[in-house]
């Protein structure tokens, strides 16, 4: 029971310690999940889009701001139906938002561009 004390009196202050100082960098393990890191990385490219793309996009009022700020990086990335090994861009099939989808978005991610090939509206 005392090395337990002991311990707990050592490990409950190491903890706090680390929490206040990763948190006063800004540090999240966020980031780490395939779903973020393929929405980071695509943030990173020069956009492209197709003609069907961008019709789709006037046509349901979505811009490009809403497109980065909203539906890449909140969206979730369907791996069942994407091919992320495909060289030499792979691609993706976008579900936004995660709960009840009401958009779904196709894109390639090469190596300098994304390009936007697909945007349906579900429901």
């Amino acid at each position: 029971m005392r090395k337990l004390k002991f311990y707990l009196i050592g490990l409950i202050p190491g903890l706090l310690f680390v929490f206040f100082i990763l948190n006063q960098k800004g540090v999240s393990c966020s980031g780490y999940l395939p779903d973020s890191r393929v929405a980071a990385e695509t943030l990173t490219k020069d956009f492209q889009y197709s003609a069907n793309f961008q019709n789709a996009m006037a046509a349901n009022g979505i811009t490009e701001k809403i497109l980065k700020d909203s539906i890449l990086t909140t969206g979730s990335i369907i791996f069942d139906r994407s091919h992320a090994q495909k060289q030499p861009c792979p691609d993706y099939i976008l579900v936004y938002p995660k709960d009840h989808p009401k958009y779904e978005i196709g894109f390639e991610k090469c190596k300098e561009t994304a390009t936007f090939t697909s945007f349906k509206k579900l429901k």
